[in-house]
């Protein structure tokens, strides 16, 4: 079995938005957040600027991996979370945006802040009651209690519990 590393998120959450938001235009783009494919690996490569081996997550047997994209542009990943399916929540092990989505320079803000609220919106579906958790690097730990309205559980564990997790489902998902 192969060893799995224990992350400390440091995804930035820039602005939450409805979707994504152009950072140059302003508008808006609906999102879909679809299973990672094999096929997307051959984009999504630390040679091509991502952080992260998605490879290795995706082969995790306890893991779901999931990519956000543009409604009708499926095949342009803005960014991507690996999750774990846990009985009364779900885990977040990572999340990453696209390198051209990340610093002064990114085409869209609000796609960490998209994917967690994905997560939140799974965790309802799964029947955990909106639950999530994630572990999060120090320096981050305030910024997530005040864009997630997530709690510090001790060390590096951050909560988002059914409160939390409803207001970021309804930003993001109106449906």
């Amino acid at each position: 079995m192969k060893k799995q590393t224990k992350y400390r998120n440091d995804f930035i959450i820039d602005r939450l938005t409805n979707s994504i938001r152009n950072c140059i235009s302003g508008d808006s783009l609906p999102t879909e957040v679809l299973l990672l494919s094999k096929e997307d690996l051959k984009q999504v490569q630390i040679k091509n600027g991502w952080l992260f081996n998605w490879h290795s997550e995706l082969v995790l047997p306890d893991r779901e991996v999931y990519k956000l994209t543009v409604v009708n542009n499926i095949h342009i990943v803005q960014g991507i979370t690996s999750l774990t399916i846990r009985p009364d929540h779900i885990f977040i092990h990572l999340i990453e945006n696209a390198t051209f989505n990340k610093g002064k320079g990114k085409v869209y803000e609000g796609v960490a802040g998209n994917l967690v609220a994905f997560a939140c919106r799974l965790s309802f579906q799964r029947g955990s009651e909106g639950f999530v958790s994630f572990h999060a690097k120090t320096k981050l730990i305030d910024h997530y209690v005040e864009s997630l309205g997530a709690y510090h559980y001790g060390n590096h564990l951050m909560v988002i519990d059914t409160e939390a997790a409803l207001k970021l489902v309804d930003k993001y998902f109106k449906s």
